[in-house]
């Protein structure tokens, strides 16, 4: 199957995308005093709520790479069918 080059566009920004939100939202995060037990980021252990908050986070960074390189696989197969 070969992706239209609008299609393949949508997925490569979908991946840029993720890698602008996800990082700034591990930030926000890493600093709420929920995420941990001492309610000072970086002090004591980690929260439930950190730990669910980072699997999400890293399930969506590694979705989001998936679609983005999807979408460069997708507009570079489009371009060498325009050529052929």
């Amino acid at each position: 199957m070969v992706l239209t080059r609008g299609w393949s566009l949508f997925l490569v920004g979908v991946g840029v995308w993720t890698w602008v939100i996800w990082p700034r939202f591990g930030v926000a995060i890493w600093d709420d005093p929920r995420a941990w037990v001492s309610g000072h980021p970086g002090e004591g252990a980690a929260t439930s709520f950190l730990w669910v908050h980072a699997l999400l986070i890293a399930a969506s960074l590694v979705i989001g790479t998936t679609a983005g390189v999807l979408g460069v696989r997708g507009w570079l197969a489009a371009r060498r069918l325009s050529r052929a």
